[in-house]
């Protein structure tokens, strides 16, 4: 077992971490009091991104990605995860599901996002449909080639940079010994297409600057051409692109951990009561202990699952496992740092505050603990015949 990342890895964390020290930090106290990324600065960083070569980092050569592994892709997320998300997407993750594109789709949606020249987003959430993704109501029927979408998405992340939406509608119904299913389907539809409309979503405590919009279809006329994959196979798609997420989630989660546990481990050295520096004292040198065990813990835990990934090996429980441990642990640790500094810990002068904050939403989305929790009991169960 040989825990070392490799030359190469360890450069590609030196690298990123720089970039986000550099090109994301100083414009995060602007992004957190306006809520908004100036479109120029958003570009720039982009365009920063593609000069190091790490744009569409997590797509293969081949299609004019870096063509990193899970793990190393994994590594590059943890770095990002320090910086405000509302400034980190534009450093360019499209999402891997857009390697489902046939040859047609590949021209026009594929390696224009790789490329840097196309920004997507993918909707699956609806109001009355979240963790029960079978219960969506966004409905496409047939007439002739065509489809004609109705439905309203919602929480979709980022969709207001997006020049096009990978969009997951049910197309059917089908009945199975449980009762009726939901067919889905996944579709391509671009900003602009008649019917379809992005609007601005709710106002989060969480990811100041990084956006949810509301996506709504009224008889919005889609070609069968927009289908992505196969017809009825959306929820297959789906899954795959599940994993990448929530280890994603797992390892930003570790990322901002790390660097709320610098603070508070820096301010524990310096901040001097009673005569002498406080982390002196138990009481915060124990918290320091427990965080940083948490920390180193959820890190192997992200690691060790994205390897299996990289190995082929079942890894549904290992990424679920990640993703709960890392994003509460994530909660635990802002906490703490909080406590240890006292009142300065919720000032604006501070960024603990914002990591309290974005750290409650990573236990929601892409799969909320519960969902988690069922994933790894189902997986360890299943085999026993509960």
């Amino acid at each position: 077992m040989n825990f070392a990342l490799t030359e190469e890895q360890q450069m590609i964390v030196d690298t990123v971490r720089g970039f986000v020290e550099t090109e994301i930090y100083p414009h995060e106290n602007e992004v957190e009091r306006t809520g908004l990324v100036p479109r120029e600065l958003g570009q720039e960083i982009a365009r920063k991104c593609k000069e190091l070569g790490f744009f569409a980092c997590n797509f293969p050569e081949e299609v004019g990605g870096a063509g990193l592994d899970h793990l190393t892709f994994t590594l590059v997320e943890r770095e990002l995860g320090r910086g405000s998300m509302g400034l980190t997407v534009f450093f360019g993750r499209p999402s891997g599901i857009l390697m489902a594109c046939n040859e047609e789709q590949r021209e026009r949606y594929l390696l224009p996002a790789v490329r840097g020249d196309k920004f997507d987003a993918l909707a699956m959430t609806e109001p009355d449909a979240g963790s029960d993704v079978r219960g969506m109501k966004c409905f496409a029927r047939p007439d002739g080639d065509d489809w004609i979408v109705n439905g309203t998405k919602h929480f979709i992340s980022h969709a207001d940079i997006a020049d096009f939406v990978i969009v997951f509608i049910a197309t059917g119904e089908e009945q199975t010994p449980r009762g009726p299913k939901k067919k889905i389907t996944c579709f391509l539809v671009d900003r602009g297409t008649p019917g379809f409309e992005i609007r601005e979503g709710y106002n989060s405590v969480s990811h100041r600057g990084y956006k949810n919009c509301i996506l709504t279809f009224d008889d919005c006329r889609l070609p069968s051409s927009q289908v992505l994959g196969e017809l009825h196979k959306g929820f297959d798609l789906a899954n795959d692109w599940l994993y990448a997420t929530r280890l994603t989630v797992a390892a930003t989660s570790v990322g901002r951990a790390r660097r709320a546990f610098d603070y508070a481990l820096s301010y524990s050295a310096e901040r001097k009561q009673f005569g002498k520096p406080i982390g002196a004292n138990q009481g915060v040198s124990f918290k320091l202990a427990d965080m940083i065990t948490e920390i180193d813990a959820a890190d192997l835990l992200t690691l060790s699952a994205a390897w299996r990934l990289d190995q082929g090996l079942p890894s549904n429980r290992e990424i679920a496992s990640a993703k709960v441990f890392a994003t509460e642990m994530l909660a635990r640790v802002t906490d703490e740092a909080i406590q240890i500094y006292g009142g300065m810990g919720l000032m604006d002068d501070l960024p603990l505050a914002r990591f309290w904050r974005d750290a409650r939403v990573e236990r929601i989305w892409d799969g909320t603990s519960e969902i988690q929790r069922h994933i790894i009991s189902r997986d360890l169960l299943r085999p026993l015949g509960a």
